[in-house]
C-alpha cells in the first residue's frame, strides 16, 4: 500500500476515533498514554547472535567463516540446522521464563523475529519452524499477564550489516525486492496475530535500519507503508518505528505524529554507551551522567518514545559482542581500536553475575538505577536482554536475582542520581 493510500486510511481512521494526547484510549491492550512500559527483550531466541548463545557457534571460534545465523545455517545444512535450531527454540525460552519476567514487575516482552520466519526466500540457507514457538510465547504471555511487542529484527539484504540482522556484512536491504518482501513479512506477522490484540500491543516494523547505509526517504516511506499494513488488521495495535540512530527530537519530531494524521505510533531509540572508544573510556559517573542526560531528549518527543534496548554494561567486554572472533575496545583487543586500553575485561568477558568483581557490581547497580530513572521520562524502556549464556552484564534475569536490578523496579538504593551533578558512586 502506497504512502498516499496510507494517509487516506489514516484520515478515515481519524474520523471514527476520539483524539487523545498521542493516541486513542487503548483499554483492550495497553494504555501508552498513562502506563509505563517496563520490559525485557528475548534476544537470541529466534534471531541468533553469537555473543548471546556462543555454544551454538563454538566450533567456529577459531575461524571458518561462521559469524551469524545465515552462515551458521549454511554451514550446518538444512537438516542439521533444523534439528539444532528446533532444539534451541524449544529450550532457550520456556513458559517459566514468562512467569519469572512477570514476577519482577515487568509488563512487556519484546520478541525479535527474522523475515525468514515470515516470508522465507528459498535461496536462503535459513530454516523455518519458529512461528509455532512464537505462538506459544503469545499464549505464555497471556497466562502471565504480560504484553508483547513483536519486532522484525532482520530484513532481507540486511538493514544494517550487523550480525543481529541475521547476516553480517554489507547493507543491501533497499536493493531488488527486499523492501516489498519486508512489507509482506510485516503483513504476514500482523495477519497471524490479528486476534491477539489483548496481548500484542505493538509491532516494530524494522529493528535498527542504518541511516548511513540506507536512503532515509525510502525508510520513511517504508514506515508509512508498514503502518498501513498493520492497520489492515488492527486500528489499535501500535506501530513501532526505530530512529535509525538519528536524534529522536531533531530528526523525528513532526514525522508520523498526531498532527500529521497518524496515530498509534511509537518511536524506538536504543541507548548504549559502549560502541566507541570515547564511550568505553568513560568513568562510571560519566556513564550515569550520560544516562541522565537522555531524559530531556526523550521527554521532548512528539510521539510515544521507548528506549527499546539498553544494558547494564559499561564496557564492550562480553565475548564476541563486537562480532564472532573479535575482541573489545575496552581492553584493546579489538583490532580497529587496539591502540587504546581502558581496563581489564576480567569477569566481564565471560562468567556469571555472582562471579563479577564487587566494584563492577556496584558500578552496574548505580548505572542501572540511573537509566531506570531517565528512561521513564517518556513512555518507558525494554532491557536487552533477558538471558545470555556467558555475558553477565547483559543478563537481566540473573542481575535481578542477584539484587543488582531493583525490586520493585520503582525502588532505589541510590535515589536522586539524575537530580545532582555530584558523583554518588563510591570511589569515583
Amino acid at each position: 500500500m502506497g504512502i498516499v493510500n496510507n494517509l487516506i486510511l489514516a484520515l478515515a481512521y481519524l474520523s471514527v476515533v476520539r483524539a487523545a494526547p498521542f493516541s486513542t484510549k487503548r483499554a483492550e491492550t495497553f494504555n501508552f498514554n498513562d502506563q509505563t512500559v517496563r520490559g525485557v527483550n528475548l534476544g537470541g531466541w529466534f534471531v541468533l547472535e553469537p555473543w548471546i548463545t556462543p555454544s551454538l557457534f563454538e566450533r567456529w571460534a577459531d575461524g571458518g567463516g561462521v559469524v551469524d545465523e545465515y552462515t551458521l545455517t549454511a554451514a550446518l545444512g538444512k537438516q542439521t540446522a533444523q534439528n539444532v535450531l528446533t532444539q534451541h527454540w524449544a529450550s532457550f525460552i520456556t513458559e517459566p521464563d514468562f512467569q519469572e519476567i512477570a514476577s519482577y514487575g515487568l509488563n512487556h516482552v519484546r520478541i525479535p523475529i527474522g523475515y525468514w520466519a515470515l516470508e522465507p526466500n528459498p535461496a536462503d540457507p535459513y530454516v523455518q519452524g519458529q512461528l509455532p514457538f512464537l505462538d506459544n510465547a503469545i499464549r505464555w504471555a497471556r497466562n502471565a499477564g504480560l504484553r508483547v511487542m513483536l519486532d522484525l529484527h532482520g530484513a532481507p539484504g540486511s538493514q544494517n550489516g550487523f550480525d543481529n540482522s541475521g547476516k553480517a556484512g554489507s547493507i543491501n536491504w533497499q536493493s531488488g525486492n527486499n523492501v516489498p518482501n519486508t512489507l509482506t513479512a510485516i503483513q504476514n506477522l500482523a495477519n497471524r496475530y490479528r486476534g491477539d490484540n489483548d496481548v500484542v500491543t505493538s509491532i516494530e516494523l524494522l529493528n535498527e535500519p542504518a541511516n548511513w547505509g540506507n536512503n532515509m526517504g525510502l525508510v520513511k516511506k517504508f514506515y508509512y507503508d508498514g503502518w498501513g499494513n498493520v492497520r489492515t488488521t488492527s486500528q489499535t495495535t501500535a506501530v513501532v518505528i526505530h530512529d535509525a540512530f538519528l536524534d529522536p527530537q531533531t530528526y523525528w519530531n513532526g514525522f508520523m505524529d498526531v498532527a500529521s494524521g497518524v496515530y498509534e505510533v511509537i518511536l524506538d531509540t536504543h541507548i548504549y554507551q559502549i560502541f566507541s572508544r570515547e564511550e568505553v573510556a568513560m568513568k562510571p559517573c560519566a556513564h550515569v551522567q550520560a544516562a541522565c542526560g537522555a531524559a530531556p531528549r526523550l521527554g521532548g518527543t512528539d510521539k510515544w518514545t521507548i528506549v527499546g534496548e539498553w544494558t547494564g554494561a559499561q564496557t564492550d567486554c562480553a565475548r564476541w559482542l563486537n562480532g564472532l572472533g573479535k575482541g573489545a575496545r575496552y581492553d584493546g583487543t579489538l583490532p580497529s581500536a587496539s591502540s587504546g586500553y581502558y581496563g581489564s575485561c576480567q569477569k566481564k568477558f565471560t562468567g556469571t553475575v555472582n562471579d563479577m568483581l564487587q566494584v563492577d557490581k556496584i558500578n552496574l547497580e548505580y548505572f542501572v538505577e540511573a537509566q531506570l530513572d531517565a528512561y521513564e521520562a517518556r513512555t518507558g524502556w525494554i532491557f536487552w536482554t533477558w538471558k545470555t549464556e556467558t555475558a553477565p552484564e547483559w543478563h537481566f534475569q540473573n542481575l535481578t536475582r542477584a539484587g543488582l536490578i531493583p525490586q520493585p523496579l520503582t525502588s532505589r538504593k541510590h535515589p536522586g542520581q539524575c537530580q545532582t551533578s555530584q558523583c554518588l558512586i563510591p570511589g569515583n
